[in-house]
């Protein structure tokens, strides 16, 4: 009994394998419209698939950011400014898009903007702080796909988001990890949508990777602590500060350095034939992932060792 198991699990494994080496064709032809091109995953996946020949179209916030990355780049990559919390700017962008394909396959598009700041507890924090997340990570991911879903419908084509395991499990307040959990629950209903006309809806899930900035999150808590009132600050104390940002410290150190383990998912969702709905991203990601399905008094416990105790904790 258990050979024969053991022998359909291996044939399962052997059959996906050979179904995601699987790559579509005319590669050269196929446009990738790609949000936040300046720096981190944006950029190396725009370069990456420049480099296979893909034309890329990539979505860059500043001109600095545009400059530089077609610098690093062929003819073949072209770039526009786009900030994905102006509605404007998404329906030029949008445009744009459908002025550089034409009738040509424009059935591609990665969400990749994104931020992580401020990211405290969530008494530290106000209304304004949540919604500045969430208007970029969540909010301006549904209107990006909203607008341009109607060119990847036709083209049958796809959505891949990069998103994180932290859309699974909370591990810290601010609007981050929410806005994780709203890519994960749109995309989901995206993907059934879509299924009907032949549209492939992929997310990447990651965890600790090198872009993440611990020295930006470190000066973001360090802002939101400098915000909050003197009764928050006097519940929580200066211990738990230093505390926060020398773990925050700690696991900037300990991130991966290979990016590419992030680009990598994102390029076999744009070119395989059968990609996956869901990628995580490196070991970091793996482990994160089943904490969602422990028991809630177990996920707790390993949340709270080595975290900091508030001055006031009972």
């Amino acid at each position: 009994m258990w050979l024969c198991l053991a022998a359909l699990v291996g044939l399962y494994y052997l059959v996906r394998w050979y179904r995601e080496r699987q790559v579509v064709s005319h590669l050269r032809d196929k446009y990738v419209f790609i949000t936040g091109c300046d720096s981190g995953f944006g950029n190396l996946l725009a370069r990456q698939l420049d480099l296979r020949g893909l034309r890329v179209l990539a979505a860059c916030l500043t001109e600095n950011g545009a400059e530089l990355l077609k610098s690093q780049t062929s003819d073949r990559l072209e770039t526009v400014i786009l900030d994905v919390t102006n509605t404007e700017s998404i329906a030029a962008a949008t445009q744009w898009v459908k002025e550089h394909t034409g009738d040509r396959d424009s059935g591609t598009l990665v969400n990749n903007a994104g931020i992580s700041v401020p990211t405290a507890p969530n008494e530290w924090l106000t209304k304004q702080a949540f919604m500045k997340t969430l208007n970029v990570n969540l909010l301006g991911v549904i209107e990006m796909t909203l607008s341009l879903l109607p060119l990847v419908r036709k083209a049958r084509g796809r959505v891949v988001n990069v998103s994180s395991v932290l859309g699974h499990v909370s591990m810290y307040g601010g609007g981050y990890c929410i806005s994780k959990y709203g890519v994960e629950a749109f995309l989901d209903s995206l993907r059934r949508e879509m299924s009907h006309f032949g549209v492939k809806v992929a997310i990447i899930e990651r965890f600790k990777t090198a872009v993440t900035n611990s020295e930006m999150l470190c000066r973001g808590i360090q802002e939101t602590w400098d915000w909050a009132s003197p009764d928050v600050k006097e519940a929580y104390g200066e211990k738990f500060l230093a505390s926060s940002t020398k773990i925050i410290d700690l696991l900037g150190k300990q991130c991966t350095k290979e990016v590419s383990l992030v680009t990598d998912c994102m390029e076999h969702a744009l070119i395989a034939c059968h990609p996956r709905t869901q990628y995580s991203a490196g070991w970091g990601a793996k482990f994160i992932f089943p904490m969602s399905h422990m028991p809630t008094f177990l996920a707790d416990a390993m949340m709270f060792w080595g975290s900091p105790w508030p001055a006031k904790a009972l």
